[in-house]
């Protein structure tokens, strides 16, 4: 595959020219770059803080950009006898099948998942072109995985952002620095956090479509943003690459898409065959492998050595020197006069070390959310503060519990005073401890963990929603089911977890195998229920109670996270003798006496 992306080399595309003018109607010639704001949201009204591109999904790593032709969406691909394939009229609208089998899947899960987001699949296919040619043309087994991995470039700063290993090698296979890796282009410490299993296989793998593919519907849907809205729709485009011209091409593949596409076997999709780095200055090499670019020819085919090539500062030992002098109207080449007394640099560089700013205690009941906020100060190494720098927080640890929108991972950049407030942590389900932990992006410093704890929802008090006595005769079924009402601190007790037990006496809580009972699913007697909980109301009520045959008073008792306890009276009667018509009746017997009544301990 390495070959045949070769041969596809800096070949002009005069049937892109007009969609390119017509790309300029979809976004802005100078597009602004995504930023956090104080409460966790993206905004993009001012451009990166420090221009470090690691807080994005792909590290602003190379990208396709070839523009979709001008075409009818009926044709099809077409293959030359030297195995290269063209984009004839229709051909680019054919998507692999199982590639777009993945972007269909996504879209459905982040339906359900993030129904405001409206993410359409056309986004995530017009993504996929533009980082790796749908999978480099389909080349990917039945479970979605590529067949042999897609690399991005080494992020060395040469030409990309300088980004040192986060993954050990794992996903990249390198150990110095990071590079992008999948279908999608994921750099692996975006990966970390964004990646999901879209497959049902256990894992979560940027080189499988289906987990590439929903990892990058989440990560376009996070902040809440509706991408039916198209200020929204360019912020999360941006904030997968921060580039005006990524943000065009994938505007322009997306109309594309959405006026019809096909789909074609897998394999057999046409391939890219422009990178954003085929230009002076910039490093190339195979388009999305990661590899050394191909050795340089000789001069005569118009292709300079990789050591004097543009962009080195040097010209080719070929080229003599200018002998003409610059013309008068050249602007002077001495230095300013009152040159910068210290490199330039950005205020990441000056970051030493993050400090706790105020953050309150973080305890939550489950459901809930945390009443306190992280905040951290970045400072330097004499304790200043060092505004517009991005913090990133990260949920970590075996919790559900999240930032405010859902997501595990929030991005804000400190203000005039150095502080960077997290957005509100809201408590999920799962009871716990877990850790926030907020780093610098762009600057290895040592990172400042936060401990949280989500606790049980609990009640403090229990009470019976009605007054009327339960009685029953022997063999019979009570007529009313028992409901309480469950508050905490004078409100109602929603999503409480509760249990009921018929027990044996009001100072013996063992469990009575006589008396009333419920029944399970088979008919059977039950006298312990578990795992009841309250609804929204803070209300219980239980199933229908049936009486035995013993008479006399029982008890009912229900218990709640948290302590809270009612215990309600059951009295269970004998049954009246009915006559029988055919014979006499006897004389007549003086009524049992009642038995002494029961009270509740309501």
């Amino acid at each position: 595959m390495a070959a045949q992306f070769g041969k596809r080399l800096r070949k002009g595309a005069a049937n892109t020219a007009v969609v390119a003018v017509a790309v300029a109607a979809l976004a802005a010639s100078q597009a602004p770059a995504v930023t956090i704001d104080g409460s966790g949201g993206q905004a993009a009204d001012a451009p990166s803080p420090d221009g470090n591109a690691d807080d994005t999904a792909t590290g602003n790593s190379r990208y396709y950009t070839d523009l979709p032709p001008l075409d009818s969406p009926t044709a099809t691909p077409s293959t030359g006898a030297d195995g290269e394939t063209s984009s004839v009229a229709g051909g680019e609208r054919g998507i692999p099948a199982t590639v777009l089998d993945a972007y269909k899947k996504a879209e459905a899960a982040l339906r359900d998942a993030k129904p405001g987001c409206n993410l359409p699949w056309q986004l995530l296919a017009a993504i996929g072109k533009v980082e790796s040619g749908q999978a480099r043309g389909g080349r990917v087994a039945a479970d979605g995985t590529t067949i042999g991995k897609i690399l991005g470039p080494q992020l060395n700063g040469n030409g990309f952002a300088n980004i040192s290993d986060t993954d050990g090698g794992a996903y990249d296979g390198d150990s110095t620095y990071d590079r992008a890796v999948g279908p999608m282009q994921f750099i692996p410490s975006t990966w970390a956090w964004a990646g999901r299993d879209g497959n049902g296989d256990g894992v979560s793998d940027p080189n499988n479509i289906y987990d590439a593919a929903l990892a990058a519907g989440h990560y376009l849907c996070r902040f809440s943003w509706d991408l039916s809205d198209r200020a929204d729709l360019r912020k999360a485009i941006l904030s997968y690459n921060n580039s005006t011209d990524y943000l065009n091409t994938v505007l322009s593949w997306l109309e594309y898409y959405r006026k019809g596409t096909h789909e074609i076997p897998d394999g057999t999709g046409t391939l890219p065959r422009r990178e954003s780095d085929d230009a002076p200055g910039r490093g190339s090499g195979t388009p999305g492998t990661g590899t050394t670019p191909p050795a340089a020819g000789p001069p005569s085919q118009g292709t300079p050595p990789p050591e004097q090539g543009p962009g080195t500062g040097k010209p080719p030992a070929t080229t003599p020197p200018p002998t003409t002098p610059p013309p008068a109207t050249q602007p002077p080449t001495t230095p300013p006069t009152t040159p910068p007394t210290t490199p330039p640099g950005t205020p990441t560089d000056t970051v030493h070390h993050l400090k706790d700013a105020g953050t309150a205690e973080l305890t939550a009941r489950a459901g809930d959310a945390f009443t306190g906020r992280i905040g951290v100060r970045a400072e330097t190494k004499d304790g200043e503060a060092v505004g517009k720098v991005r913090i990133r927080f990260t949920v970590v640890g075996d919790t559900d519990a999240a930032f405010e929108g859902g997501e595990t991972v929030a991005t804000v950049v400190t203000g005039a005073s150095g502080v960077a407030t997290a957005p509100r942590l809201r408590a999920g389900a799962e009871t716990g401890e877990f850790t926030v932990r907020a780093t610098v992006v762009g600057r290895s410093v040592p990172a400042l963990d936060f401990g949280a704890t989500v606790t049980e929802r609990t009640a403090d008090f229990l009470v019976r929603t009605d007054s009327t006595p339960l009685t029953c005769v022997a063999g019979g079924e009570f007529a009313e089911q028992v409901e309480l009402k469950a508050t905490y601190r004078g409100a109602a007790a929603d999503k409480v977890a509760a249990s009921a037990t018929l027990v044996k006496g009001l100072l013996d809580s063992s469990e009575n195998d006589e008396g009333p009972y419920f029944e399970d699913a088979d008919g059977n007697p039950v006298r312990t229920l578990k795992g009841l909980r309250t609804d929204g109301d803070g209300k219980l009520k239980l199933p229908k109670l049936y009486a035995g045959d013993t008479t006399g008073t029982f008890w009912l008792r229900v218990t709640t996270a948290g302590g809270a306890t009612r215990t309600v009276a059951l009295t269970v009667t004998k049954a009246e003798a009915s006559a029988d018509p055919e014979t006499s009746p006897g004389p007549e017997t003086p009524e049992a006496s009642p038995g002494p009544s029961a009270s509740s301990t309501e």
